[in-house]
């Protein structure tokens, strides 16, 4: 069995129902739902906010591929086009970090980096992360850290653009 944390965003179209759809498509496998974000968007593109979530699921059928694979199907039922880099999107599906039997899944290849390589550095992946699972851990260069201490490192207006909204996803 493989557990996984998913870092789910939207920022084109019918944003809380593009998230939903993971949660409703991901089904029986998913634990926990953060509550849902609005963040100002990341890397530097000029856009529309986005609503950010954390999804952690696990399936015994999965490895870390085959939640790649799953994520891309989600973002593809959402008509996600890749055209930008960090550009606007119905769908993001990161996966974040994995985790079997024996811990933490570490993955360097060609279609897949897991511990994902930026989420230390993203409030809006870390502060609903820490919602759902307050003792969260990612390893960052080879050593474990505690989400909360990374999320304690980042620039305060990086912590800030993170918002709490009222909306909901809900697990079926």
């Amino acid at each position: 069995m493989t557990a996984v944390v998913l870092s789910i965003g939207s920022n084109l179209g019918d944003r809380l129902a593009a998230l939903q759809s993971v949660v409703d498509g991901l089904g029986s496998a998913v634990r926990a739902v953060s509550a849902v974000y609005e963040t100002d968007p990341w890397g530097g593109v000029d856009q529309d906010p986005f609503l950010n979530a954390v999804v952690s699921a696990d399936d015994p059928e999965l490895d870390p591929h085959g939640w790649l694979q799953r994520a891309h199907q989600l973002e593809d039922a959402a008509q996600r086009v890749r055209l930008q880099r960090w550009g606007p999107r119905t769908l993001d599906v990161d996966l974040i970090t994995c985790h079997g039997p024996d811990g933490e899944i570490t993955v360097r290849d060609d279609a897949l980096t897991l511990p994902h390589p930026y989420a230390h550095a993203r409030a809006f992946v870390l502060v609903p992360w820490l919602a759902v699972d307050p003792q969260a851990t990612l390893t960052v260069d080879g050593r474990t850290r505690s989400a909360a201490d990374l999320l304690g490192g980042l620039d305060e207006a990086e912590r800030a653009a993170v918002r709490r909204t009222e909306l909901v996803l809900r697990a079926r």
